[in-house]
């Protein structure tokens, strides 16, 4: 677009500045620092992962809360089932659009199907945690908190990654 200035010719006006987002004001931070910059670009994809991990669980556990503090008795066997599915559920669904945009940038036109397989999947390892769960805390006697953070999460967290990366969210070549 055109102006006319003083002189009477025209000149150019500039367009607006683009708003940075979030991610481009990171990356301009981690400029700073090379070495991070080098380290996080190199591993990106585990590092968002991870992050939106951490977001997930607080929500899952937040919705476990509010469930359990305003709905169900999480003493009833039962009701604590439910409660956990709740926050399973809320979980999953929470955690599907960030994976798709933040972690794996997908770009696959079929979301229906997408979402399906990958609650399919989180459901799995849902299954996985259970036994997991029940194997080292009921059969062995071991710590359940020792055994939830050390061993069961961090097999579902890998699992996780693995069919999120190779079947759910998988580049077409």
């Amino acid at each position: 677009m055109a102006d006319i200035n003083e002189t009477g010719t025209a000149a150019e006006t500039a367009a607006p500045a683009r708003r940075k987002n979030l991610e481009e004001k990171f990356r301009d931070w981690l400029e700073w620092w090379p070495w991070a910059h080098k380290l996080f670009c190199r591993y990106e994809e585990i590092l968002v992962y991870l992050v939106v991990g951490v977001l997930t669980t607080i929500f899952s556990w937040f919705a476990c809360f509010l469930a359990e503090h305003f709905l169900l008795d999480s003493s009833d066997t039962f009701q604590n089932l439910i409660i956990n599915t709740i926050g399973w559920v809320a979980g999953v669904c929470f955690a599907y659009p960030l994976n798709r945009s933040w972690v794996f940038r997908s770009t696959n036109p079929h979301i229906v199907k997408e979402f399906g397989g990958f609650a399919a999947s989180r459901l799995s390892t849902w299954f996985l945690d259970l036994f997991i769960m029940w194997l080292t805390v009921n059969v062995f006697n071991w710590n359940y908190w020792i055994c939830k953070i050390f061993i069961s999460s961090v097999i579902v967290t890998i699992l996780n990654y693995v069919f999120s990366k190779v079947f759910i969210f998988k580049k077409k070549k």
